[in-house]
C-alpha cells in the first residue's frame, strides 16, 4: 500500500529503526495480532517480543506499555540476535562461540553468543530501509526520476549487490520525471546500484568487524571453524555473504530461513519458556 493509497487513506509504518514512532497505531496493531490468535478480555496472555539490542530504556518502556494496553498480562523481551540464534538452531548454551549478524529493516545487529549469553555486541540503526533510501536518492540525483519505496526495494532485490557477483544483469525502472512530471523509463546496471548503496553496506560490514574485535581470543578461534551466520531480510542482498567473508576472513553462511529466523526463535522460547527465560532481557535493563 505504500505510495499507492488515495487521499483518505494513510499508509504508515509505526516502527522505524527498531523503535516505536507512533504509539497509538503500534498498540492497535498489537491488539489486532492478539485478536487474530484468539485472545480476548478473559484470557490475557504472556507475550514475548523480540527487540533490537540497541533499544533504549525509554523505547523499551514504550514497547512494554503498548503491549500491556493491547491486552497482555505480562511482557517479556528478548534481543533479536539471541532469538535469531535459537531460530537457526545454534548451540547457544554450549561453551562455543556463535556469531549472528541480523540485518533487519531499520537495524543491523551483530552478536557473539556463548553459554546462553551475549559476549560481544555491536548494533547500529542502519538496515534495509537505508539501502532502499540510498537507491531512491541515486535514481533521483543521477537520472532525475522520482521512485517510491516499493520500486527502490524491487531494484535492490533485482540488481542490488554488495559484491561484484551479478554482472551482466540490467533492470528497467519506471518513475516520474522530476522536471516534467511525466512517466519515464531508464535502464540501471548492478555496478552503479552497488556504488549507490556502498555507504549503508559499508556501515553494516564495519559493525561486524568491530564486534569481532571485541570478542575474546578463545571465542575467535571457534568462529574460524564455525563461521558467521547471516539472518534477516537484509541478509538476502546479493553478494553480502561474499563481502563479509572477504572483510572478516571467516566463513559466512546464510541460514535456511533468514526472514523467519527471529520469529521461529521466539516461538521456541515460548515452547520452552521455563528453561529459556533466563536469556530474556532483565527488568530495568
Amino acid at each position: 500500500m505504500i505510495g499507492r493509497t488515495p487521499g483518505y487513506i494513510t499508509a504508515a509504518r509505526p516502527l522505524r529503526q527498531g523503535a516505536i514512532t507512533d504509539y497509538d497505531i503500534t498498540e492497535r496493531m498489537i491488539r489486532l495480532l492478539l485478536q487474530r490468535v484468539g485472545v480476548s478480555k478473559f484470557n490475557k496472555p504472556k507475550v514475548l517480543i523480540c527487540v533490537p539490542s540497541a533499544i533504549t530504556a525509554v523505547e523499551r518502556r514504550a514497547v512494554e506499555e503498548a503491549t500491556k494496553r493491547a491486552g497482555a498480562t505480562s511482557v517479556h523481551l528478548i534481543e533479536q540476535p539471541m532469538a535469531a540464534a535459537i531460530g537457526a538452531g545454534l548451540p547457544i548454551h554450549e561453551p562455543l562461540g556463535n556469531m549472528v549478524v541480523d540485518i533487519g529493516g531499520g537495524t543491523t545487529e551483530t552478536a557473539v553468543i556463548s553459554l546462553g549469553g551475549i559476549v560481544s555486541l555491536e548494533a547500529i540503526r542502519v538496515g534495509s530501509f537505508d539501502i532502499d533510501s540510498a537507491i531512491q536518492g541515486f535514481v533521483r540525483r543521477d537520472y532525475g526520476i522520482a521512485v517510491g519505496e516499493r520500486t527502490a526495494e524491487e531494484i535492490k532485490m533485482a540488481i542490488g549487490s554488495a559484491y561484484p557477483s551479478i554482472e551482466g544483469l540490467k533492470a528497467e525502472v519506471r518513475g516520474r520525471d522530476v522536471m516534467t512530471g511525466l512517466p519515464k523509463t531508464v535502464i540501471l546496471n548492478p555496478a552503479e546500484v552497488r556504488k549507490a548503496i556502498e555507504e549503508p553496506v559499508a556501515a553494516m560490514v564495519d559493525s561486524v568487524v568491530r564486534c569481532l574485535g571485541q570478542a575474546p581470543p578463545e571465542l575467535a578461534q571457534d568462529l574460524i571453524s564455525e563461521g558467521v551466520f547471516l539472518v534477516g531480510g537484509g541478509a538476502l542482498l546479493h553478494g553480502l555473504a561474499q563481502r563479509l567473508a572477504e572483510e572478516t576472513a571467516l566463513p559466512v553462511r546464510l541460514v535456511d530461513a533468514p526472514l523467519e529466523c527471529v520469529v521461529l526463535g521466539a516461538g521456541r522460547c515460548l515452547e520452552s519458556f521455563e528453561s529459556l527465560k533466563t536469556i530474556f532481557m532483565k527488568p530495568g535493563r
